[in-house]
């Protein structure tokens, strides 16, 4: 239940509580020696390689090449990421880029929705409108025409 209302309040309202941890992720880690000090510390190193560096834009991101960019090892990574973000790394990598994506597709009427596929790190047009279809319920082109329709940014 804990695990239901993160996700809720994460995907609905943005916020984020770093009091949570999903149960079954402390029985699945419990011995892995990862204290919660050390685990919001590579949590807040996470988000800030995906927030400021922008580290999902590049089209190769993988596991260790996120561990590599905040010095860490990857399984501890991966755990953070499961723990704390209630979901594995590639979920968390095509949310960041699915959210740029939405936000290129309402700002840039110029931009083609292949270029901007390029730009937040997809590789291929299929792979792309699946994760958008599958986090909007909508294709890129038909949120492009909706947000320019409504005259704002739909998150």
């Amino acid at each position: 239940m804990k695990r239901l209302l993160h996700q809720i309040k994460m995907k609905y309202l943005g916020e984020q509580d770093n009091n949570i941890i999903a149960l079954d992720g402390q029985r699945k880690y419990e011995k892995s020696g990862l204290t919660r000090e050390q685990a919001l510390k590579i949590r807040v190193m996470i988000t800030k390689a995906f927030d400021e560096d922008k580290i999902y834009r590049n089209n190769d991101m993988g596991l260790d090449d996120l561990a590599e960019h905040i010095k860490h090892n990857r399984y501890i990574v991966s755990q953070v990421i499961n723990t704390y973000f209630s979901k594995n790394f590639y979920s968390f990598l095509s949310e960041y880029r699915i959210k740029e994506a939405k936000r290129l597709l309402a700002s840039n009427p110029n931009l083609s929705v292949k270029a901007i596929m390029y730009e937040v790190g997809f590789n291929s047009k299929n792979s792309f409108y699946t994760a958008f279809k599958k986090s909007t319920g909508i294709s890129p082109n038909g949120y492009r025409n909706a947000s320019f329709k409504h005259g704002m940014y739909m998150a």
